[in-house]
């Protein structure tokens, strides 16, 4: 099985020619993000993905993580990895220079992550965690609490989590049991939590759980939790580490995929109650929390992409190795490598088409994010955060759908060879199954855009994103026609939810899924249109301008006539979908 092997130039592409890394660099802070500096760090994040964490993305698979007298152990070369990870300053990447961060861009580090993301899922997961603990701590802890927390996450000496789910409550955080106990300065937390990634290991020192409780006074449901920092090992004044909190990781998960990482079922307060410290306000957990989830999932939309590129890195190598059958167009030539049948290339190029449109709308949310961040412009960096605020869903579930897609068309394309887990392509496939559940299932995203992005303001953002849409000048009339018509579809499926006044307050929201879908592949195919225009005015003569170009008119031609397909489904009603009555499933 081939390592991992990034696409360097596909990504240096959408970041200095379609994104243009030039509006970044002109923000005040990211001055030294220019493109020498870019490259270079890609070039050697690139390596870190080829050399340290590609080669033990299978042993990963295979040993897994395991959990032997209250001690998880990592497989093995993956705790080696980490350190590697930590020596090269790469956990700081993204943070700001105040607290010890390198101070880059989220379009930089977004392409970094997609690499390691790509070349070994279930290593990455904790680092993504530790990066939301930080931006959590850095919004709402005190003064004392970043001192006291943050330094040591930021270089990665310290990882964090995210602590949410029960036995009881899955999706249904509202409904969680976890009690906090004032005690003086801090809380007493005991409660049982589940689905905690990366909740116990052997890579640092002490693991910082950002933990959701309820304190016995507080209102039921989300209204009523708060936000606890709660360390494995509790910090000295001098910071030193202390003695052992009252938490423990009571079981391990067995999984589809994701092996290395290990899941954990984590205990709080066997005995007095595990030691925690409120961040904020009693009663605005989720509040804070769901600025570490809309983090996480932007980073899991990301994650679809990284693993769909390695499963169709693998299926590209395979289908020019593999020989069968014979060429169509010239029966005498003798067999042939598969990749000379179209249907092959038909799936080849499905997916590579997705890859391509799926990174450049995760790297556009990011340069968004970095303007809403930087810009000097109060106007321009609230028109970047609404516009990061209604792409976020999708591209946490467009993006992790299309990964699945990806992946799975990689096991069809090895045939009968793709279903034995030695190849490696099934592995791509279980691993990707998990992105469209974690941080809020696909349904919920849907949801999220539908009912809190697009009708709570009556879809002005979206209206707004469109007529950008609409505005680009496409050249290309196979592009043009397939983009205007996709177009036009979606936007009278917007224009019934905005306008329905039916008696039935499912039906909107009942289509909310393909919508989304329909959204996804709108936007992915603008973002595909306009990479075309670029290649076709560069000056350059590469084979790379014209794959682009073919890559975006297959795209246009292949993908976007979904579009209608998707739209007249949102806009059907939930009539035939709640017709067949509950019990009769």
């Amino acid at each position: 099985m081939a390592e991992y092997t990034a696409p360097l130039r596909d990504m240096k592409f959408v970041i200095e020619e379609l994104i243009g890394l030039d509006q970044i660099t002109e923000m005040p802070g990211y001055e030294e993000a220019t493109s020498d500096v870019v490259r270079a760090i890609l070039d050697e994040a690139n390596k870190v993905a080829r050399d340290v964490l590609s080669p033990i993305n299978r042993n990963g698979d295979l040993e897994g993580s395991r959990l032997e007298n209250g001690v998880v152990i990592t497989p093995t070369g993956f705790r080696d990895a980490y350190q590697a990870y930590v020596d090269g300053g790469w956990n700081s990447l993204q943070f700001d220079e105040e607290i010890g961060g390198q101070g880059l861009p989220q379009l930089v580090a977004t392409s970094v992550f997609e690499m390691w993301d790509g070349a070994n899922l279930a290593f990455m997961l904790c680092p993504v965690l530790t990066i939301a603990a930080v931006e959590c701590l850095e919004k709402f802890g005190t003064d004392e609490q970043k001192e006291k927390w943050v330094p040591k996450l930021v270089t990665g000496e310290w990882t964090g989590t995210m602590v949410l789910t029960e036995p009881n409550a899955g999706s249904d955080v509202g409904a969680l049991r976890t009690r906090a106990e004032q005690e003086g300065d801090h809380y007493r937390i005991s409660g049982q939590k589940i689905f905690t990634t990366w909740g116990e290991h052997d890579f640092t020192e002490n693991i910082v759980h950002m933990v959701l409780a309820r304190t016995p006074n507080a209102p039921p449901g989300t209204r009523g939790i708060s936000l606890f920092i709660v360390p494995k090992f509790l910090v000295n004044d001098d910071g030193s580490l202390g003695q052992r909190n009252d938490l423990r990781a009571v079981s391990l998960e067995h999984k589809l995929g994701i092996h290395g990482s290990p899941t954990c079922m984590m205990q709080f307060g066997e005995t007095d109650g595990a030691i925690g410290y409120l961040v904020g306000e009693e009663c605005r957990g989720m509040e804070y929390m769901f600025s570490m989830m809309n983090s996480a999932r932007l980073a899991v939309g990301r994650e679809g992409v990284g693993i769909a590129e390695r499963a169709y890195q693998q299926a590209a190598n395979y289908a020019r190795e593999r020989v069968q059958g014979r060429d169509a167009a010239d029966p005498a030539s003798g067999d042939v490598a598969i990749i000379r049948h179209p249907d092959v290339r038909r799936n080849l190029l499905t997916m590579r088409a997705l890859i391509e449109a799926t990174r450049a709308l995760s790297y556009y949310v990011a340069a968004e994010l970095d303007i809403a961040y930087k810009h000097p412009d109060p106007d321009r960096r609230n028109t970047a955060a609404a516009r990061v605020d209604l792409l976020v869903p999708v591209v946490k579930a467009w993006s992790t759908d299309c990964g699945i897609e990806i992946a799975s068309l990689g096991v069809q394309i090895h045939g009968g060879a793709g279903f034995i887990e030695e190849t490696g392509a099934a592995q791509h496939y279980r691993d990707a199954r998990i992105t469209p559940i974690y941080e809020g299932t696909n349904g919920i995203q849907a949801l999220d855009l539908v009912g809190r992005k697009i009708l709570r303001d009556g879809g002005e953002e979206l209206k707004t994103f469109l007529a950008d849409v609409r505005e680009t000048e496409i050249s290309d009339p196979l592009i043009a026609d397939a983009m205007w018509s996709a177009l036009e579809a979606l936007t009278a499926t917007m224009d019934w939810m905005l306008e329905y006044d039916g008696d039935d307050p499912r039906a909107v929201v009942a289509g909310a899924t393909p919508f989304l879908r329909a959204l996804g592949l709108v936007a992915g195919g603008w973002l595909m249109a306009r990479s075309a225009s670029v290649a076709a005015t560069s000056k350059d003569d590469d084979e790379f301008y014209k794959i682009k170009i073919a890559t975006a008119r297959f795209y246009a031609a292949n993908l976007l006539p979904q579009v209608a397909a998707y739209a007249q489904a949102a806009r059907t009603g939930a009539a035939e979908i709640m017709a067949v009555p509950a019990e009769a499933f």
